[in-house]
């Protein structure tokens, strides 16, 4: 199953461009982050090879690199979890136009994108991103209140970019879109609904908890200290 996420995360969020050379892939996110920016290992490791990039993704049974990375003075960011569950442990068919789904995005769904720190280069990873995809924009109290995106890569769906305005915060909008956009993954040939989130964001690693998601894989960067 790990081996399964990774290869739909990368899918679903991809970089604008990418090369092998020497057993790692090394890409260009133009500026998307570092999820599309990171260097990672699709061999064996050795030493010899390891390049002088600036970011890597370190992923399970990469016991080495993270070694080598950490002796050349790479620190650790972002330890990240990836969480998932059966696509019908966490849908739930949203009430009628209280959940949209919406594509390509529309003003309204890129400006509050903006306001969560989702900018354009973002935004052009999910123009790259696999088909099936989705935006989608959650109204509530009659208001725009969050926004997010999907997008399903052999059976495994993969949510990004969840964005829920401050004001509709602690009202269950969070949990209320993560069940719809299940819903329409379910739809869409998922069969599993997964999605990265960092280990120090306790609050929604408790709210996909809460909804039935299981952590299931990890992974971290590492950052050349400058």
């Amino acid at each position: 199953m790990s081996a399964a996420l990774f290869d739909a995360l990368d899918a679903t969020w991809p970089p604008a461009a990418s090369e092998t050379v020497g057993g790692y892939r090394r890409a260009d996110g133009a500026g998307g982050g570092k999820r599309v920016s990171a260097t990672v290992l699709t061999g064996e490791f050795d030493p010899a090879d390891l390049p002088d990039d600036p970011l890597f993704q370190v992923r399970p049974g990469q016991q080495a690199l993270d070694a080598a990375l950490e002796a050349r003075g790479y620190h650790v960011v972002d330890p990240t979890v990836l969480m998932a569950a059966p696509v019908a442990t966490v849908a739930e068919a949203p009430r009628p136009i209280s959940l949209l789904p919406m594509w390509p995005p529309l003003a309204i769904q890129r400006a509050l994108w903006a306001e969560g720190g989702i900018g354009p280069e973002r935004l052009a990873v999910m123009h790259r991103a696999c088909l099936p995809r989705m935006g989608f924009i959650a109204r509530f109290q009659n208001r725009a209140a969050g926004v997010g995106f999907a997008a399903v890569n052999r059976g495994i769906a993969m949510l990004h970019a969840l964005h829920v305005e401050p004001a509709f915060r602690r009202q269950g909008v969070a949990r209320y879109m993560v069940r719809g956009i299940a819903d329409w993954a379910a739809q869409n040939g998922a069969d599993t609904f997964a999605l990265a989130v960092t280990q120090a964001n306790a609050p929604a690693r408790a709210l996909y908890s809460a909804l039935g998601m299981a952590e299931v894989s990890v992974y971290h960067y590492r950052e050349k200290t400058r």
